[in-house]
């Protein structure tokens, strides 16, 4: 009875003085992507000292941080679309909306240490888009023309490629080509469009997520230059400037762009009538 009292105090001593575990809080999956319109799992994993009920929120970091989770409900856009497992939560049918860095945050008020946290990043990655082409019907031959592919929403950006006649268009492999294709920008350039560049377009956007998108195919004429009318055209431009020339060279002569010159009048002049003192004053003077 006596060692039994002896031992007593050692072991409550090495009980308060045992290493203490505070609360710890991780996740599997740091960086989640997933497709526009799918579920989105964002892992939350804790362990606490003592506290056997701590609180559970989750947040939204952005202009300003926002509550996903918070005293046991969802709120704001997530009510009704998101559930909860211990501190795992999931996403129904995520949006570009719900992109983000989401922060798990457990507070164990027992704990040593009463507040853990852990973030995770959530991509939604979205598919391909019917791109806009821009492509010209007509252009002459030997000028530079641009064929212009773009889609603004797909998520990460998309890559172009270009097609004729239904025919992929290989990319330039020297520098003397004719053409160049730019996959980022979407853009097929032409240094000096010839005919045989004649053809129906069409431009295939893809970037890995979803289906590729073609737009429309359109046909683009290159015509030679008409040397014919363009002639004509110089030479009537050329006529009427020498009618105008002589025409105005004519009225010049005439004096019409003369100062004080004010034409030639029809009109039979007619004497102002005399003041009657001027006509006895005439009369006097005879006499």
């Amino acid at each position: 009875m006596e060692g039994t009292s002896l031992y007593l105090p050692i072991v409550v001593l090495l009980m308060q003085c045992s290493p203490s575990v505070p609360v710890t809080v991780s996740t599997n999956r740091p960086k989640v992507e997933v497709e526009e319109s799918s579920d989105a799992v964002l892992s939350c994993t804790f362990r606490t000292e003592r506290d056997q009920n701590p609180r559970i929120e989750w947040k939204k970091k952005g202009k300003d941080v926002s509550f996903v989770y918070f005293n046991g409900d969802f709120r704001g856009p997530f009510v009704g679309r998101a559930t909860i497992e211990g501190a795992t939560v999931t996403l129904r049918k995520v949006t570009q909306e719900d992109a983000g860095e989401y922060r798990c945050e457990i507070s164990a008020s027992l704990d040593t240490v009463s507040l853990g946290e852990t973030n995770v990043t959530l991509k939604v990655l979205v598919p391909p888009h019917t791109p806009s082409c821009e492509i010209p019907s007509a252009a002459v031959t030997g000028s530079v023309v641009q064929l212009r592919c773009q889609d603004q929403q797909s998520i990460p950006p998309a890559t172009y490629s270009w097609f004729k006649d239904n025919r992929p268009i290989s990319l330039p492999r020297h520098a003397n080509a004719t053409y160049l294709i730019n996959s980022h920008t979407g853009i097929l350039e032409f240094k000096a469009v010839a005919k045989e560049d004649t053809g129906r377009y069409s431009c295939l956007a893809s970037n890995g997520v979803g289906s590729p998108k073609m737009c429309e195919g359109k046909h683009m004429t290159i015509e030679d230059v008409n040397v014919t009318a363009v002639v004509t055209t110089v030479l009537v431009v050329f006529l009427i400037i020498v009618v105008l020339g002589c025409g105005g060279l004519a009225l010049h002569r005439n004096g019409f762009f003369t100062p004080g010159h004010r034409g030639r009048s029809n009109v039979n002049y007619i004497p102002p009538p005399q003041e009657p003192q001027d006509f006895k004053h005439t009369q006097s003077f005879m006499l």
